[in-house]
């Protein structure tokens, strides 16, 4: 396997220098594309949903639990024998301390499948995953989102008692979820500090107060 090429310290710095400007060029465009995200157009969403969870049956606007912004990740339901390898990447991946990052932020993760409710708990589980997730089993939410059979994340943003779709994205626009602090680039409000440009009157911190 042919290795990358041995310099001298001094040819070292200068190259990583390039490199680290290029570096700052996709931080800049990914925080100028984040401003463009908060500012899209949001849908109004169906609350007519019956989600099975362990605690009950809950609603779309029940697993926001009172915040006002809803992540959600719809795992692929791939029969009773067969669960995606992807889907099962990302949740082992995703920070054992993320979702109560998120929540002090207004945010609520949840990870919601077709799979019914016994066959979730029993991959849980057999995985040791804590994460919170739900079944949409018999219903058309996976459907309505655009997700069908495969994988999405979608994001909500909750206004009272109406709930509004306001960004999804699959693919590899997911993988960027096991990395904390961009999915709050993915949330309506963003991160919530005050370098961002956001649209007025949202809610924002100093970013080290």
């Amino acid at each position: 396997m042919e290795k990358p090429t041995i310099v001298s310290a001094e040819e070292w710095e200068q190259a990583r220098d390039e490199l680290l400007k290029a570096e700052k060029e996709v931080t800049r465009a990914q925080d100028a594309l984040a401003a463009r995200r908060r500012r899209l157009p949001m849908v109004k969403f169906a609350d007519g949903y019956a989600f099975d969870t362990p605690s009950g049956t809950k609603s779309l606007l029940d697993l926001f639990e009172g915040r006002g912004q809803l992540v959600v990740y719809q795992f692929m339901d791939n029969g009773p024998d067969h669960y995606c390898p992807g889907c099962t990447w990302l949740t082992n991946n995703v920070p054992v301390g993320g979702v109560a990052g998120l929540a002090e932020r207004g945010i609520t993760w949840v990870t919601v499948s077709n799979m019914p409710l016994a066959q979730i708990e029993a991959y849980k589980a057999r995985m040791g995953w804590t994460l919170p997730f739900v079944s949409s089993h018999g219903t058309s939410f996976a459907d309505d989102c655009g997700a069908g059979r495969g994988f999405m994340l979608s994001v909500f943003l909750r206004d009272g008692e109406d709930v509004y779709r306001t960004y999804n994205t699959t693919s590899r626009g997911v993988d960027r979820l096991v990395f904390a602090n961009s999915i709050f680039d993915l949330t309506p409000y963003g991160r919530q500090e005050d370098w961002e440009d956001s649209p007025p009157g949202w809610p924002q911190r100093p970013t080290y107060g």
